[in-house]
């Protein structure tokens, strides 16, 4: 790559990316590793943060290794509360409280520091993050383009035209969805890309099936899926 571009501009353009979900367990995080590594090894300056986390911390640690540990676990996920319930309650568990600006100013400072960020919330769209705030109000914030994961299944149209109908129209306008394919594929999980696209006005994209253990490595090496990661941006 030469000198001074980066991901195909000729000057760097700072975006950020809020990877959002219809549910949690749907795979925001398979999502932003894959993305953030497949960005970065095309010579980006590309980080992917997941700020506020409950439960285990297995899925900042992908993102880490993702980006082969250039960043510390501190960095990706610096809220992070014990017990596995929305991050509210598990901070109030812990005798903590978590509000909006504190997360947003944390955000806003990586913001600075790569042309492109990819934030990954907790839980679905409106699953409560903190006292004031859930992963809608953080995208409203920052200014930045929602991506929607969501089971490619029967059912799933409904449920992303939700997640968009609770987006600010203009974040609504931008964003993208990210269809996640079972092992097997019926004629509903067939279809949905199509309806969804009849629908809305967000762009509608489709990963294959990425097995049970998802391998990166394996994953990037297929033709779709840098289709896919290309075209997100």
């Amino acid at each position: 790559m030469a000198p001074g571009r980066r991901l195909g501009f000729d000057k760097p353009v700072r975006r950020t990316y809020f990877i959002t979900g219809t549910d949690t367990g749907v795979g925001k995080t398979v999502l932003a590793a894959l993305w953030v590594r497949y960005l970065r090894r095309r010579g980006g300056q590309a980080a992917a943060l997941k700020p506020v986390g409950s439960g285990g911390r297995a899925d900042a640690r992908l993102l880490r290794a993702a980006m082969d540990g250039a960043l510390p676990l501190a960095e990706i996920n610096p809220w992070h509360f014990r017990a596995p319930l929305a991050p509210r309650l598990a901070a109030r568990r812990e005798r903590k409280s978590l509000h909006r600006a504190e997360v947003a100013a944390g955000i806003r400072a990586a913001q600075k520091k790569f042309d492109v960020l990819l934030v990954e919330g907790a839980g679905g769209l409106l699953s409560p993050l903190g006292e004031d705030f859930n992963s809608r109000d953080l995208i409203a914030a920052l200014g930045a383009t929602p991506v929607i994961v969501a089971p490619n299944r029967l059912g799933v149209v409904n449920h992303v035209l939700l997640a968009l109908e609770a987006l600010p129209r203009r974040a609504a306008a931008a964003a993208r969805v990210v269809l996640m394919s079972p092992a097997s594929t019926d004629a509903a999980g067939r279809a949905n890309a199509g309806l969804l696209a009849e629908e809305t006005r967000a762009r509608v994209f489709v990963l294959p099936w990425l097995g049970e253990a998802v391998s990166l490595a394996g994953a990037l090496r297929q033709a779709r899926v840098r289709r896919v990661l290309a075209a997100l941006g």
